[in-house]
């Protein structure tokens, strides 16, 4: 039991955050609905947004990748996307995908107009046929396979990144950057790498009460959330055991059948544990999409598991905690694609009348990527630390066009509007 407790003690400082005068961040809203395309001496910038064609319904996180190369981004949480495709390029197509809906390869026309939509895939699904019909045995399956399923080689990948800090309605923290990522195979022990190529930022701490939430662990928050590489953090053999597995429905993707596991901690565990789905591609057994929370009734205990330190007069606990993590596919092996981490904290502070809530996304989504000899070791000096806090890395946020070339996630409303009134700010300054 005091190994599980310090396994988990371990996931929620690295999945999340430290609390050392720290916090974190965000979520949001809608966007464009019309067509934007910018065009550039190297590149030309699309924009719009994906949605079901029946029901016209915005869809997250839907990937987006031009065939033939391996450049990729993801819709935001509003369907909005930003795809930026060099001109050296001819007559590219986008694919793009959502679990339960056909592919759709996207031409340049089809980029340009306000919407694209994708068509519901058939709900005819075949009978249940695995390994097993016993979902735990599938699951431990799914981990056995992920030498097979998943890149076995070292992988360098460009990657955009994003946290955000809200108290309240207002955004206080804004840190993007792009990161290069020494991706190590997945059946090495071996971490990890990380080196920050670009960043901007801007903190208000004025608007931070007394303490400077800064959060702490970066692009390392994002990278941990990629359980095939590190199981260790959700589901070893020993910790599988404490959690119920059930089969949700089947869907599709495209023509591809996709078995959704049902996840919660048995009753007798009392420890807090993780609820969610798992979407677990039928052919290969390799893990597509995960999407969970922590069990956090117990606040005492979830509380332990986030701060580090706090104030004398203060008391802190987590009030949401959501993730999500998705890999894409490509020529028979998966690769890490996007992660996102949201996080509601509320702090009460003794003799205060009113208490102090902050919410915090984290997000990252690999836009680019090169295997074998394209694969460079980072000089130590270079990389950065699983404790290192971005804000306090970068600056800027002055230049509308700061990311040139680099494919970015594209920000929700809210984060829009608030990019755009720092910049106005730097402007009068």
């Amino acid at each position: 039991m005091k190994t599980h407790n310090l396994r988990m003690k371990l996931v929620s400082g690295f999945l999340l955050i430290l609390l050392a005068f720290l916090f974190l961040p965000v979520a949001a809203m809608a966007s464009t609905t019309l067509p934007e395309i910018e065009h550039n001496d190297n590149f030309t910038e699309y924009k719009g947004k994906i949605v079901d064609k029946k029901s016209g319904a915005t869809l997250a996180y839907a990937g987006l990748t031009v065939i033939g190369t391996n450049i990729s981004t993801i819709s935001n949480s509003e369907g909005d996307y930003s795809i930026k495709i060099t001109k050296d390029l001819q007559n590219p197509k986008v694919k793009i995908s959502f679990i339960g809906y056909k592919n759709k390869l996207a031409t340049l026309a089809d980029l340009g107009k306000a919407r694209i939509e994708l068509e519901p895939t058939s709900i005819e699904l075949p009978e249940l046929n695995v390994i097993s019909k016993d979902a735990e045995v599938l699951m431990r399956a799914v981990l056995e396979k992920r030498g097979e399923n998943y890149f076995n080689s070292p992988t360098l990948m460009t990657a955009f990144y994003r946290e955000t800090i809200r108290k309240s309605r207002t955004y206080v923290s804004l840190a993007e950057a792009v990161v290069e990522v020494n991706k190590q195979p997945y059946t090495s022990l071996k971490a990890d790498a990380v080196r920050l190529f670009k960043s901007r930022k801007q903190t208000d701490y004025n608007k931070l009460d007394t303490l400077a939430f800064k959060l702490q662990g970066g692009p390392f928050n994002s990278l941990y959330l990629d359980i095939m590489k590190n199981p260790e953090f959700i589901f070893t053999d020993d910790m599988i055991a404490n959690y119920e597995f059930t089969f949700d429905h089947s869907t599709r993707e495209d023509n591809r059948l996709i078995y959704v596991l049902d996840f919660k901690q048995r009753p007798t565990t009392n420890n807090p544990m993780y609820v969610g789905k798992l979407y677990v591609d039928a052919k290969s057994l390799a893990l597509k999409t995960a999407v969970f929370s922590l069990n956090i009734k117990d606040k005492d205990a979830a509380a332990s598991m986030f701060i580090q330190k706090k104030p004398f007069n203060a008391r802190a606990y987590p009030t949401e905690t959501k993730y999500r993590v998705d890999y894409l596919e490509k020529d028979g092996k998966w690769y890490y694609a996007y992660s996102r981490i949201e996080l509601g904290m509320k702090i009460i502070w003794k003799k205060r009348l009113f208490n102090t809530n902050y919410f915090s996304t984290v997000e990252m989504a690999v836009t680019d990527w090169g295997q074998g000899a394209e694969v460079k070791s980072f000089n130590y000096k270079d990389r950065l630390k699983p404790s290192v806090i971005i804000s306090d890395e970068a600056d800027g946020f002055s230049d509308p066009k700061f990311w040139g070339e680099f494919n970015v996630i594209e920000p929700e409303k809210s984060i829009d509007t608030a990019i755009k009134k720092i910049q106005k700010q730097l402007e009068k300054k």
